[in-house]
């Protein structure tokens, strides 16, 4: 477990230690008004890596207090999880890459649908199958429970078919987070 923590330690200021993009914020903190699901038929046959995409993603810092939020929030969910007889989900860096990008796009469009108009799996469609986004919440534990308190979202955080997750945070010029977690099997 000490070798995971540090690994998944490393993997996250890895990968998180890319994000700063200036732009504005509303005031308020809000969920998508679902949470969104791609079936396992859905794009089949089709490949999607937006490797731009994921190369972007990684163009500035992210602060301790992101990093920490998004590991805190992995573990609450696997300590909830476990709970309610459930398996730990495994963290996953291509889940995370793509909750980056989508991180980074909702700062624009605050939407499941990317900003150039294709569906939130298409930043890597080898990996994603559910999305949960939310803004503005600066802990883990005030976005988690926004999340749980919210079925759509809750179904996708307690859905016992997905065994991967990724999870990323876009910091704004005006220190507004935007959260992005990736859900795969």
């Amino acid at each position: 477990m000490k070798k995971f923590k540090k690994v998944f330690a490393v993997s996250m200021a890895l990968v998180l230690a890319f994000t700063f993009i200036a732009c504005g914020a509303t005031a308020d903190s809000s969920i998508d008004d679902q949470a969104a699901v791609r079936g396992l038929d859905e794009g089949a046959g089709e490949i999607w890596i937006d490797d731009e995409a994921i190369a972007l993603a990684g163009s500035a810092a992210s602060s301790q207090a992101a990093l920490d939020a998004c590991t805190a929030v992995f573990n609450i969910m696997n300590q909830d999880r476990v709970a309610r007889g459930l398996s730990a989900l495994v963290w996953s860096d291509a889940l995370t890459n793509a909750a980056q990008v989508r991180a980074n796009e909702i700062t624009s469009v605050f939407s499941h649908t990317r900003p150039n108009g294709t569906d939130f799996w298409t930043v890597d469609s080898n990996v994603q199958y559910g999305e949960n986004l939310a803004k503005l919440y600066q802990s883990a534990d005030s976005v988690y429970t926004a999340w749980m308190n919210s079925p759509t979202h809750a179904a996708n955080i307690m859905d016992g078919g997905y065994k991967t997750v990724g999870i990323a945070i876009c910091q704004t010029g005006d220190g507004s987070w935007y959260w992005a977690q990736e859900f795969g099997y």
